[in-house]
């Protein structure tokens, strides 16, 4: 009888209702099952932005979905690209978050974020890691493409196409307008 108590003490005890009532922050929202904010960014997004790598092992150990997209579409590995930070892209892939996600509301990749971005750290790195180099994104262009493109002609566009033709990415790949990044590059000089 006394072991039968003793196991009824040590039982779990959920929160009351009223308990419920009282929680603000990350409690109120995990109560109701929806922790992400008004931007749809969960506390991994948060955590990935301020690069806390602590934080995304602790959320990404606890079962916190790595390719959650914000209300933008973006996951932590975007997020990182984006931010030119190379010592997050380990971090996000060891918590699980796919190489190959399709993110932000032009369906790109980390990839075409860095590369148009002209983070040439990232885009070596997120090549070293498999990224996709000919994806297509819904503007017709890819990573190539938009460091052309979206890139200012200097130096970091320059060292980013080199890292991806070095890479095997496809230099005649024509976009919705038949250009391929080799008629790009040429036009622009």
């Amino acid at each position: 009888m006394v072991l039968l108590a003793s196991a009824v003490a040590l039982a779990p005890v959920a929160p009351s209702a009223a308990a419920r009532n009282r929680y603000s922050g990350l409690f109120a929202a995990a109560a109701r099952g929806d922790a992400r904010d008004g931007y749809g960014r969960t506390p991994l997004h948060v955590a990935a932005y301020a690069g806390r790598h602590d934080a995304m092992r602790a959320l990404g150990n606890a079962g916190a979905n790595p390719d959650a997209l914000d209300n933008d579409r973006y996951d932590i590995l975007t997020i990182a690209a984006v931010g030119n930070d190379r010592s997050r892209l380990p971090v996000v892939l060891e918590v699980g978050c796919s190489r190959r996600n399709v993110t932000s509301r032009y369906h790109g990749t980390a990839l075409i974020a860095a590369a148009h971005l002209g983070q040439v750290a990232v885009v070596r790195e997120r090549i070293r890691a498999g990224a996709r180099l000919d994806h297509v994104d819904n503007l017709g262009w890819t990573a190539l493409s938009e460091s052309i493109v979206l890139g200012d002609g200097g130096a970091r566009p320059a060292a980013t196409l080199e890292a991806q033709v070095d890479a095997g990415a496809n230099v005649n790949l024509a976009d919705r307008n038949g250009a391929t990044p080799l008629s790009l590059a040429r036009a622009r000089g």
